[in-house]
């Protein structure tokens, strides 16, 4: 099963994800409600995948990515935001993640896709 850290300052978006994750077989370990905690997060409970928003209220989820993805042995990272990718250009491939899923179009087979 897939250990999941869900990093997003929108509690609704957090509980919503966390239900759709946990349905579709993936474990959801924990949660954090902006990017510092969100790294903490990542070392402390080593998930297989961090959902990683790009608009966090301390830190942009890129640099959040860079930093979490910069340990050999890290978690994938999947970044998520309600704007479209297009919308990013190459941030995302120079962030470390494996990609981007629109907040619209979570579910576990987009993650899959990526992962």
């Amino acid at each position: 099963m897939t250990t999941v850290l869900i990093v997003d300052d929108h509690p609704t978006f957090r509980a919503t994800a966390r239900m759709l994750l946990e349905a579709e077989g993936y474990d959801v370990v924990g949660e954090a409600p902006d990017g510092t905690s969100g790294i903490a997060a990542a070392w402390e409970l080593h998930p297989d995948l961090v959902l990683l928003d790009v608009n966090l209220p301390d830190l942009d989820g890129f640099s959040v990515a860079q930093r979490i993805t910069a340990n050999q042995g890290a978690p994938a990272v999947v970044l998520t935001s309600s704007r479209d990718s297009s919308d990013f250009g190459p941030l995302v491939a120079g962030s470390g993640a494996r990609g981007f899923i629109s907040k619209g179009e979570l579910s576990g087979a987009a993650i899959a896709e990526l992962l």
